[in-house]
């Protein structure tokens, strides 16, 4: 079995396969992907085409937001990924992509044809969906759900936060990048308000009414920020319906909220090239079949990642991470008309709450039918130590250092 795909069980290296691929997305999976692929197959053509030069990390930027980490700690550069031999990357965007000549249009350069393309275009917004909610919005309240200038924006609102103030955290519905993380941030940003604002608030209004760690976070504030965060139900009136930026106010249907930093998180889809291609559902995402996440509407086309819909597993970076080896595996092994072994899922993520205080979740999943299927693993569980506690906290920190350096060459 493939257990993260860390390696496949034949030599491919000396092969003389010289398809191109090109990846599209340069996060968890898509630096993921190219990485493995070229680990497989080293003869292999692989273009990577990301926009950015530095890659930000969603995971951690809460703690950017809180001031426990400046910004440089979670920035990577693709040089390492570039060095390696027929490996080529291009800072540029895909406007389009023509499935029926294989190639694919950029905003700034010639065209690329593919023998197969890897999408891990990551989540766009559901611009709309909440009344009022639009880019502009977002330069008041921002959303800081794709990290860089948002992450900036939201520290430093919090900063000017004067003490007493409310803090407003909106949870979007549906589907969503890294379910956990709207928690995580109440958390921090507590953490942060504990020690300079003591007298602020926290207000996380919830489209839903339940989620998975709800009852190790909210043990957890009540532990450590005692009457600091105060969570609201999406049938409590929890769930956002509109916002006004000129007077700082929210709206769940007739009920209103007013804050002095409002941070509203968007509905989500897939990315918009994904979109623009034709490969989402009805609900905005990606349909791929099992175990190569081919796209279930365009041969040739494979998405990982966020965007996809991947049976049980959440839309987190080490689920995008473990598909995208399981991907490459899929790729490389058909290129050489080699059966593929059977594929193990992984996928864990970290919430930190302060510096001494985690909680995790760690799942493993394999395929029965067509789908992939928890079989083992979970949350951490709610009488745990504070021993256990303060190490995953130490966890967390070895599980992104580990992460970034599995994509990104160290």
């Amino acid at each position: 079995a493939i257990a993260g795909a860390s390696s496949l069980p034949f030599a491919l290296s000396a092969a003389s396969n010289t398809a191109h691929i090109v990846v599209v997305g340069g996060g968890f999976g898509g630096a993921t992907c190219v990485n493995y692929l070229h680990r497989f197959d080293s003869n292999l053509k692989i273009t990577l085409i990301e926009p950015s030069k530095t890659f930000i990390t969603c995971p951690f930027s809460n703690k950017v937001i809180a001031g426990m980490e400046k910004m440089s700690s979670i920035q990577f550069t693709y040089q390492k990924l570039a060095a390696q031999a027929n490996v080529n990357i291009v800072h540029d965007r895909v406007v389009d992509i023509d499935t029926t000549s294989k190639k694919i249009t950029l905003a700034n350069d010639k065209p690329l044809s593919y023998d197969s393309v890897v999408l891990s275009p990551g989540v766009s917004f559901k611009w709309g969906q909440i009344e009022n909610n639009d880019l502009a919005s977002a330069n008041i309240f921002p959303h800081a759900w794709k990290a860089g200038t948002q992450t900036l924006l939201l520290a430093k609102q919090l900063q000017a936060m004067p003490d007493g103030g409310t803090f407003i955290i909106s949870v979007p519905e549906g589907d969503f990048r890294a379910p956990p993380a709207p928690y995580e941030r109440a958390s921090l940003a507590a953490y942060y308000l504990k020690k300079n604002k003591p007298k602020s608030k926290i207000l996380v209004l919830d489209s839903q009414d339940n989620y998975e760690e709800k009852a190790l976070f909210q043990k957890a504030w009540k532990k450590l920020y005692p009457d600091m965060i105060e969570w609201v139900a999406g049938s409590k009136g929890g769930k956002i319906t509109r916002i006004d930026t000129k007077n700082s106010q929210v709206f769940a249907g007739s009920t209103s909220y007013k804050g002095d930093v409002i941070n509203v998180i968007p509905p989500q889809q897939a990315g918009t090239i994904a979109i623009k291609a034709g490969l989402t559902n009805n609900n905005g995402w990606c349909d791929v079949s099992q175990p190569s996440f081919e796209s279930t509407k365009a041969k040739s086309i494979y998405v990982i990642g966020d965007a996809c819909v991947a049976g049980d597993m959440k839309k987190l970076g080490h689920a995008a991470n473990s598909q995208a080896k399981i991907c490459a595996a899929a790729i490389v092994s058909n290129l050489h008309g080699i059966k593929m072994p059977e594929p193990v899922y992984s996928s864990s993520v970290y919430s930190v709450l302060n510096p001494k205080y985690a909680i995790s979740s760690a799942e493993v999943f394999r395929l029965k039918g067509d789908s992939i299927t928890k079989v083992s693993g979970g949350p951490s569980k709610l009488n745990t130590s504070k021993k256990n506690l303060k190490r995953e906290a130490r966890f967390a920190k070895g599980w992104y250092k580990s992460i970034t350096s599995d994509m990104f060459l160290g």
